[in-house]
């Protein structure tokens, strides 16, 4: 059985429970997602389906687009293709579509999305290094990164691993345990305790964990 679905990241908001407590929550939009491709292991070497997600217009894609599409029966090609592994297709025989019914109120969730860009930072930024003192004696280095390890010998070098400055933000990331607070199978949203990864507007993996919530 398929065990996750795609979504977009709407924004946060809070929900009140019933003695008062209010709950920060991430609402996500995840309308149903289209089952496009069956991949098994006769003719791949390994158990998978692909679901795809944000439907768009014919003419806006290229001719194999559309081609790999159609021959898996999906009339409308999608703007996003992710894949899910599976141990067997049980169940799925008549399955066209996923959504937001697989997962209830209190379920356990590990969503993974992409980390909002932050360009060309600098180590306070990047790395949160705390710098050098605002006093005694301290010159125009005050947010520099200080000594990279040099040394007297012919092999002094910058080591790989070093903290420097860089381009920071768009990874892969996956918060895991989160809890979802509400299911609205009409609008087709999830409203999950807490932060996700990414900007809103973002396209995130939610996936049904056995693990403990995060609080």
């Amino acid at each position: 059985m398929i065990n996750q679905i795609l979504g977009k990241k709407v924004g946060m908001t809070q929900i009140f429970k019933e003695d008062g407590t209010r709950v920060p929550v991430t609402v996500i939009e995840a309308p149903p997602s289209v089952l496009v491709q069956k991949k098994t292991v006769e003719t791949d070497g390994y158990n998978a389906v692909q679901l795809g997600f944000v439907k768009g217009k014919k003419d806006r894609f290229s001719r194999p687009i559309v081609g790999h599409f159609q021959k898996h029966g999906v009339d409308e090609p999608t703007k996003v293709l992710k894949e899910v592994r599976l141990e067997s297709f049980e169940g799925l025989e008549d399955l066209k579509e996923v959504g937001v019914e697989i997962f209830a109120a209190g379920d356990k969730v590990d969503i993974t999305g992409v980390t909002k860009g932050r360009g060309f930072a600098g180590v306070f930024k990047r790395y949160r290094i705390g710098g050098a003192p605002a006093t005694r004696g301290t010159h125009e280095n005050f947010r520099h990164i200080g000594s990279l390890g040099g040394g007297r010998s012919s092999a002094t070098r910058v080591w790989p691993g070093r903290r420097l400055p860089g381009h920071m933000g768009c990874d892969n990331r996956t918060i895991l345990g989160l809890e979802v607070v509400g299911v609205d199978k009409e609008a087709g949203c999830l409203m999950i305790k807490g932060a996700v990864p990414g900007a809103n507007g973002g396209i995130l993996r939610v996936r049904k964990t056995n693990r403990g919530n995060r609080s």
